[in-house]
């Protein structure tokens, strides 16, 4: 077999860290020569239960260090990872089981419940699920279960017997990682060994993880975002540092007692971070002034990797405050990618002048990276080969339509229950991002938006990501959506929801002039400001609504668009059944 393995980076691990930790999770640490037999006897415990190559065993849990052992253990005897959202309710967690058809579910005490439940359930298509593990000690209402494992029950000694070696499942495959689901059904995503093999490679080139580093683990393992970069810091050799899930309280905590230096954000995670530390360095500036001390947690992060969408412009400043040694990157890419595809630097301290990341073609201020004709997001990745397709050819140049991708990253395809089926439009080789944008003469990919986002308002094209980049510059305006909404004349007309920031008043549609001091916005004062920045007139929003709560976002920090939709769509109805 001339393809990687992702268990490969064992060896590396047992040597080069076999009595330095690893593995933190709560207060237990492990050293790289435990994680190793840790991962090498539940191997063999798998082995005796009867997984072969090639079976699926899903995963259903928090992130902890036993975790990433199962990811492990699975890969190595040939088995394929299919690790299920932990948020997801029993009918979702269910239908993704229904897709996968795992031979074992393994749960923590985040799922249990509908664990239980699905052992109690008569479900033919899961007929297949022979045994239930939870990763620790059972809870009582699962102990008297027959079939309910526990992971130190399954780990076997190694003495006496002859060292395992690792296997390939079938096609390579190390995983089914399924999509966020912003609308419909989330799909299972076949990702190859070489596949995270290569991501990862390119975000120890790219990032620059290295050995020293010490990872804090933000983003959940049942996310390619989270899984690519721990295997990243698995080939580097770094020390794996375990939150069960994000939250900014145990985050910063976590940077400051265990003295991390990388870590990875989508916008969600990092607006709550940059909120939670002006608040704790308020609650604590008393204390440690007393003491004679600042806080040094955030000055021993080095590098933030950013994704599922990008950064504002109050964002990075807020980053860089809290993080002022951290280099900074944002990278685009999905599932179907095995994560990243394009990365770029938002911010450098190594740098005079940081923000040299931007093309010469770029228009707007200096801390913007808006284009009249889409969003920059970076350059490909040194394995990424990608191209434009429009008007059914390929283009390698500014001509916009959809973007194209192929190379080692690519999923393998959907999962069905018992292979992977290559999407029709990926036959030819290269695979259809489903999203819209055009590559610069420097080879810099500019992203328009989702074709499944598109607006057709009187003929043309919106793509709600460029309206929104425009909008989301107004100093008034905190965060925004676009959409599309129906029209007799026009087939859509192109509508907004806008979140104000503090000390901004919502007026409707009045244009009155303020009072000094007094900051307003109105239709009329977005409508303005979008053709100050020359968005062309059948792009500019016809309807605002002032939108008062969060955005509904997945728990990758994805925006849900058709649930903003929905709801506005009612708010109009409400105003015309009104008039």
């Amino acid at each position: 077999m001339n393809e990687g393995h992702i268990c490969q980076c064992l060896s590396r691990i047992s040597s080069l860290r076999r009595d330095a930790p690893v593995t933190i999770s709560g207060n237990q640490r492990k050293t790289g020569g435990q994680l190793v037999d840790g991962v090498l006897r539940l191997a063999r415990g798998l082995s005796e239960l009867g997984v072969r190559r090639g079976d699926v065993v899903a995963i259903a849990a928090l992130n902890s260090d036993s975790y990433l052992e199962w990811l492990l253990a699975i890969a190595y005897v040939g088995g394929i990872s299919a690790p299920l959202n932990y948020r997801w309710s029993f009918e979702e967690a269910t239908s993704a089981l229904e897709s996968v058809r795992p031979v074992m579910l393994v749960v923590d005490e985040s799922c249990h419940l509908w664990s239980l439940q699905l052992q109690k359930s008569e479900n033919k298509k899961l007929l297949c699920l022979r045994s239930h593990v939870f990763l620790g000690d059972p809870p009582s209402s699962l102990s008297n279960t027959e079939n309910v494992l526990s992971t130190n029950a399954i780990k076997k000694p190694l003495e006496g017997a002859p060292a395992p070696d690792y296997l390939w499942a079938s096609e390579g495959i190390a995983l089914i990682c399924f999509t966020s689901g912003t609308t419909g059904r989330p799909k299972g995503v076949a990702i190859s060994h070489t596949a995270l093999i290569v991501q990862s490679l390119a975000k120890i080139a790219i990032v620059g993880y290295r050995e020293n580093d010490v990872y804090l683990h933000t983003a959940p393992l049942c996310h390619i975002g989270g899984i690519s970069s721990c295997m990243a810091l698995l080939m580097v050799g770094g020390c794996h540092v375990f939150i069960p899930r994000f939250e900014a309280k145990s985050a910063v905590q976590a940077i400051e007692q265990h003295h991390v230096t990388t870590l990875i954000t989508v916008p969600a995670m990092m607006a709550d971070l940059v909120s939670y530390h002006s608040c704790y360095v308020l609650l604590t500036f008393e204390a440690l002034i007393r003491e004679k001390k600042t806080w040094m947690g955030g000055e021993m992060v080095k590098k933030i990797l950013n994704g599922g969408g990008g950064l504002s412009v109050e964002l990075i400043k807020g980053a860089t405050r809290i993080f002022p040694n951290a280099k900074i990157l944002s990278a685009y890419g999905m599932t179907e990618t095995c994560s990243s595809l394009t990365f770029m630097t938002l911010h450098d301290p190594t740098l005079q002048n940081s923000g040299k990341f931007i093309p010469k073609n770029f228009e707007g201020s200096k801390d913007s990276i808006l284009h009249s004709s889409g969003i920059y997001v970076g350059k490909p990745a040194p394995h990424v080969e990608l191209c434009i397709s429009s008007g059914g050819s390929l283009d390698y140049g500014p001509a916009s339509g959809r973007i194209l991708t192929r190379g080692a990253h690519v999923m393998d395809g959907y999962w069905d229950g018992f292979a992977a089926v290559v999407p029709e439009s990926s036959k030819h080789g290269w695979f259809d991002t489903g999203d819209i944008g055009w590559i610069d003469d420097q080879g810099d990919l500019w992203l328009m938006g989702r074709m499944k986002d598109r607006i057709k308002s009187g003929g043309e094209n919106v793509y709600p990501q460029e309206v929104e980049a425009v909008l989301s510059q107004h100093p008034g305006v905190s965060a925004v959506v676009v959409f599309g909404v129906p029209d007799a004349r026009l087939t859509e007309m192109v509508a907004a929801c806008v979140q104000l920031k503090e000390s901004w008043q919502w007026i409707g549609h009045y244009s009155n002039v303020p009072r000094k001091g007094e900051q307003i916005l109105s239709v009329r004062t977005l409508q303005d400001y979008c053709k100050m920045r020359n968005l062309t007139g059948f792009k500019i929003p016809k309807n605002f609504i002032c939108w008062k709560k969060p955005f509904p976002v997945t728990s990758t920090g994805k925006l849900r668009r058709d649930e903003v939709k929905r709801e506005a769509l009612s708010h109009f109805q409400f105003i015309t059944s009104n008039l």
